[in-house]
């Protein structure tokens, strides 16, 4: 029996074809690509599973699931070609000064709150870059560029923005949120920051100044706080290392702590325990709930993709979730960098606002322009 759309002449409706991307992760230890592999709404964790979970529960996801995953060798990192002469437009959002009065804001929060017994004690504030170029970016040098730092993690990933539109996120992250092998477990938070330098005397200055810092060792036991309260339901035995450690990619020095244990149930899937450790207060604060609150009203404009969770599963459980830092949204000619810093009663604004401009370099280094 033919249709009344039939009968009218009008076309038949049609089933919508299912979004399809791709997926590039590369680290010191291993590489995956996925050239064209549909997008999932409600993944299932029994099967294969790359991309990437958003910051915010109300965004979508860009998990996609490929027919199978090989977990491969890293690939050689050349070199990329010299950075040329890039003409573009870079517009702050929102400005320093502006950023600086939200994060003095915030500051004030967190410390009526400490007087008043609420228990609001950290906030990471992000803000955004807009780098506008003359034409379309060649997302393959910039991903090649990222590469020549041994410390970060890379990945690409093929999304849509908000808008619907075609939308490329990469990056180049320093920090592991949760890599599981068999029973067991290992994480890396990563909290506390201080710009890098060229010479050798002023970078060595920064990073004993981190080491000594009791604002950014005091930022940095909010976040293993959270992740060792997080794992340990999970897990018979849990590890971490006694004091912070310093581990610094080619820009920016950080704190961490090595974290490790041994899973109850080795069958556990890695993306149930990196959504249960997401978001740590690296990336949004503490409390979770008020901390996240706060963002939005302050940033106003959802984050999508930064802040959440790259990686991959192979579907027996295994699998590595790293913190999506460092990363720009790239739409033809224009990309968007995110950066934050974490904030607590004795944040500077100022220095805050530095922290996320030291943040920047890696990307904007990749792109051959200064945020100047």
């Amino acid at each position: 029996m033919s249709s009344v759309a039939e009968e009218r002449g009008a076309a038949p409706r049609r089933t919508r074809a299912p979004l399809r991307s791709h997926f590039t992760f590369s680290s010191r230890s291993e590489s995956i690509e996925v050239d064209d592999a549909p997008v999932v709404d409600v993944p299932d964790e029994t099967v294969p599973l790359v991309g990437a979970i958003a910051f915010e529960a109300d965004q979508p996801d860009a998990l996609l699931a490929p027919e199978a995953l090989r977990v491969a060798l890293p690939t050689a990192r050349v070199t990329a070609r010299a950075a040329a002469d890039l003409r573009a437009r870079i517009v702050a959002e929102p400005g320093s000064a502006e950023y600086e009065r939200q994060v003095a804001a915030v500051v004030a929060r967190i410390a009526e709150a400490i007087r008043s017994g609420d228990d609001l004690r950290k906030v990471v504030l992000a803000r955004r870059l807009r780098v506008e170029c003359e034409a379309p970016i060649d997302v393959d040098l910039l991903l090649a560029r990222l590469r020549r730092d041994p410390e970060v993690t890379t990945f690409r990933i093929g999304h849509r923005s908000r808008a619907g539109e075609p939308t490329e996120w990469i990056g180049a992250t320093p920090e592991t949120l949760l890599d599981k092998r068999g029973d067991r477990v290992h994480s890396l938070p990563l909290a506390g920051s201080a710009p890098r330098s060229s010479e050798w005397s002023v970078d060595q200055a920064a990073a004993q100044g981190l080491l000594a810092s009791a604002k950014d060792r005091t930022e940095h036991r909010l976040v293993v706080e959270h992740v060792l309260d997080t794992l340990a339901p999970w897990c018979s035995a849990l590890n971490a290392s006694s004091t912070p450690i310093l581990t610094g990619t080619s820009t920016v020095w950080h704190l961490g702590t090595r974290i490790d244990g041994r899973l109850r149930d080795r069958d556990t899937p890695s993306l149930t325990l990196a959504r249960a450790l997401h978001p740590t207060p690296a990336v949004c604060g503490v409390p979770t709930a008020k901390a996240r609150a706060l963002i939005a009203d302050t940033e106003g404009t959802p984050r999508g993709l930064y802040a959440g969770a790259v990686g991959w599963s192979d579907g027996t459980g295994d699998g590595c979730w790293m913190v999506t830092l460092r990363c720009a949204e790239v739409r033809g000619a224009t990309a968007i960098l995110h950066a934050g810093a974490g904030l607590v009663a004795s944040s500077v604004p100022r220095s805050e606002r530095e922290e996320t401009s030291a943040k920047f370099r890696a990307l904007l280094d990749a792109f051959g322009v200064d945020e100047a």
